[in-house]
């Protein structure tokens, strides 16, 4: 088995963003990814928490299935990714194994490894350190700005 992962997909809205949906039955059909759970919350401008299965949205209707599925995203994840959501806003919780790493982490198994930790970067944070490292190289002096230092040491020649 590959790694599995639970990821919470927000829009601004009350509504999920169909085609952006989709992509995930597209990564499912590509055997990317095994899609075991999902259910949409929305947390209504009033306030109020709803999870709806998938097969009650007509556009999402078969996107869930296969012999993978099974109900594992329970009312706590609920309750912890409407905390997520600002009023009249929804997201779809999904629970995936991710296939194309599979092969990986079977190998590292069969040598006696383990996959002992993951860490999700957001993509935002990823772009802020390389904003940050292209600033930083950017402001550096280049080494051929100070002739009279010795690269080695930095003291004067």
């Amino acid at each position: 088995m590959g790694p599995v992962e639970f990821i919470v997909l927000a829009f601004p809205e009350e509504q999920l963003r169909v085609r952006a949906v989709a992509s995930l039955g597209a990564l499912r059909r590509s055997g990317a990814i095994a899609l075991i759970d999902a259910l949409v919350v929305t947390k209504t401008a009033g306030g109020e928490v709803l999870a709806a299965e998938l097969d009650e949205f007509e556009e999402l209707q078969g996107m869930l299935g296969g012999r993978d599925a099974t109900r594992l995203i329970g009312p706590e994840d609920v309750d912890e990714s409407a905390g997520l959501l600002d009023r009249g806003n929804c997201a779809l919780l999904v629970l995936v194994e991710h296939l194309w790493a599979a092969e990986a982490a079977e190998e590292v198994r069969a040598a006696g490894g383990r996959i002992a930790g993951s860490v999700r970067i957001p993509p935002e944070r990823l772009a802020e350190v390389k904003a940050g490292l292209a600033a930083l190289a950017a402001s550096a002096p280049s080494p051929s700005s100070s002739p009279s230092s010795s690269p080695s040491t930095g003291k004067e020649a």
